[in-house]
């Protein structure tokens, strides 16, 4: 097959691989997703704070949620620094801090989260000390976990904290994204490994799909959603302005 050919097949395949997953996303889990959709209207109707965290990569969808055009101002990053991100040197050092036991407790421990706040949790493997601790601590504080996470994991590997268990063992809700152990949609003659993830295209849906949620939920019951709009809009600077103003004690992003 000529390179151009190849491209154009492989680019095709990994957009059906992707689509099909969103698929089987939404049937599967879509009830789930309501349900943690409905529990941040719960909380953000209650008063309370929302906050997101993943490691490494996972960290993209808690990211997409935080200070977003069109997305719910009182969406905050939960931050742990050397995690957040591949912004580190080296990039295998949020990789090795993901394992450290204890991590966790600390950040709870220094973190605004209180008794009745929401936590999303974000992990593919959900297998590392770091977001399985996150979840036990969480919860044992009063917080509301929703695990974001991929089921298969537990089936096919083992986990690497102390207890044996896994993110999705420590949530009040489960999200699966129904990603393959190893995160890899394609393969082709030629190329020795699979390629082309498709966990950070899936789990940004499943968030941004549970704060649509929540944001009709709110608007159901009479309640404003603190939306956001774009800056790049006019009247976008003024309209935000408001929004954090009247949530300034729910916004952590901004101090």
């Amino acid at each position: 097959m000529p390179e151009s050919d190849q491209s154009d097949h492989l680019a095709g395949k990994y957009f059906d691989a992707a689509i099909d997953l969103l698929r089987q996303v939404r049937e599967a889990t879509g009830d789930r997703i309501t349900a943690a959709g409905h529990l941040i209207a719960d909380t953000v109707e209650a008063g309370g704070r929302v906050f997101s965290f993943g490691a490494g990569h996972s960290s993209l969808p808690a990211q997409d949620t935080v200070y977003r055009a069109g997305g719910l101002a009182v969406m905050n990053l939960l931050s742990v620094p050397g995690v957040v991100g591949v912004d580190v040197r080296p990039a295998t050092l949020g990789s090795a801090l993901e394992r450290v036991d204890g991590l966790a407790a600390a950040v709870l421990d220094t973190s605004p989260l209180k008794a009745g706040d929401v936590l999303v949790i974000i992990s593919l493997s959900g297998r590392n000390a770091l977001p399985v601790e996150m979840a036990m601590n969480a919860r044992a504080l009063g917080i509301k976990v929703i695990g974001v996470t991929s089921v298969a994991y537990a089936t096919e590997t083992s986990s690497r904290h102390a207890s044996g268990t896994y993110l999705k063992d420590h949530c009040d809700i489960v999200l699966d994204s129904a990603i393959a152990v190893g995160d890899a949609e394609l393969t082709a003659p030629g190329i020795d490994a699979p390629f082309a993830p498709a966990s950070t295209v899936v789990t940004s849906a499943i968030m941004q799909a549970m704060v649509a949620t929540a944001a009709g939920a709110l608007a159901e019951r009479g309640t404003e959603p603190p939306l956001l709009r774009s800056g790049n809009v006019d009247g976008g600077h003024d309209w935000n302005a408001r929004v954090m103003s009247r949530y300034a004690d729910r916004i952590f992003y901004r101090q």
